[in-house]
């Protein structure tokens, strides 16, 4: 028989007035007034966005989890999506059974993608990464019929990985990849990879590079699906910080060398549940900074309950707050 102390019972009720005081948004970010913006009773679930910005307009890879795949769509705005299509589907294998949480990057023309794999099964499931490539970002061809990551360390729980996001450095000539990695349901904390070909990854031998900071109640469970892009000399952070398992915002960190010595923006969360589509978590963000309006705009997923779709928020200038 379980027991409730009074100390227990304080720390509960404490914790629950620190997440009622958060505000919606900090840091100067604001939530489109009409969100979402991607997502409907009609789509059903959309999640986990990857985003590029060409030529005046957006290019969206999602997961859509009712197709069990990648999906894609267009937008001038940000705000007002095309119909998604799908891009990649489950092949017949054993590792994928369903796609998800894409990442892309577009080098000499083509569009590289990769994407996590799950594979039901077991206490838990399995997650993996594959990589396919595509001329024109929407049909695209598998590169391995292999994952070309697998969970194998022990902060990996030998379990997941899962969420990549890529970036090719021009001047080491290599992809650097930071993956979210351990439970299947929702991953620890944030890894790093190399890749001189986009197949064959080397793992940091310090992984984890990014974890929870148990001091900050917000994000003392876990810190996944990072979104990290080279911008002004830093390497800047747009993560996930989970208060509890169910309970997630978004923050913002920074690293000299997006590896080592991470700085949290002080005022963090910059994005927290609010009272109708997202009252129940804020999760994976991607962020966007256009130089022409001076505007970052960030897309991330929201819920109410089951229901996940995705959302816009915006900070009017370059300077994040660190």
């Amino acid at each position: 028989m379980y027991r409730i102390t009074v100390a227990a019972l304080l720390v509960s009720v404490a914790a629950a007035l620190f997440a009622q005081e958060l505000p919606e948004t900090a840091a100067g970010w604001q939530k489109y007034a009409k969100n979402p913006v991607l997502g409907n009773k009609d789509t059903g679930t959309c999640f986990d966005i990857t985003v590029l910005q060409e030529a005046g307009h957006y290019k969206m890879w999602f997961s859509w989890r009712p197709k069990k795949s990648i999906g894609y769509t267009e937008s001038k705005d940000g705000i007002n999506w095309s119909q998604p299509v799908i891009v990649l589907s489950p092949a017949n294998n054993d590792w994928e059974k369903n796609l998800n949480r894409p990442g892309v990057v577009k080098k000499d023309g083509i569009y590289h993608l990769w994407y996590t794999a799950q594979r039901p099964g077991g206490k838990e499931g399995s997650s993996t990464i594959g990589y396919a490539t595509s001329s024109d970002g929407i049909k695209f061809e598998r590169k391995s019929d292999k994952p070309v990551l697998e969970p194998g360390e022990g902060w990996e729980r030998k379990t997941a990985v899962m969420c990549p996001h890529v970036e090719w450095d021009a001047d080491e000539q290599i992809f650097k990849m930071w993956y979210s990695g351990g439970g299947n349901y929702e991953p620890d904390a944030v890894g790093y990879a190399t890749s001189k070909d986009g197949l064959v990854w080397k793992k940091y031998a310090g992984n984890p590079v990014f974890f929870p900071d148990k001091s900050k109640t917000w994000e003392q469970h876990k810190v996944t699906g990072a979104q990290i892009v080279k911008h002004r000399g830093w390497y800047i952070a747009f993560y996930i910080g989970f208060e509890n398992e169910h309970l997630a915002r978004i923050g913002i960190a920074r690293s000299k060398d997006g590896i080592t010595n991470w700085q949290r923006m002080p005022l963090n969360p910059i994005i927290s549940p609010g009272k109708d589509w997202d009252a129940s978590a804020c999760y994976k963000p991607f962020a966007v900074y256009d130089e022409a309006d001076k505007k970052w705009r960030l897309w991330y997923n929201g819920r109410h309950n089951a229901p996940e779709y995705i959302g816009l928020a915006t900070h009017e200038g370059e300077y994040l707050g660190f």
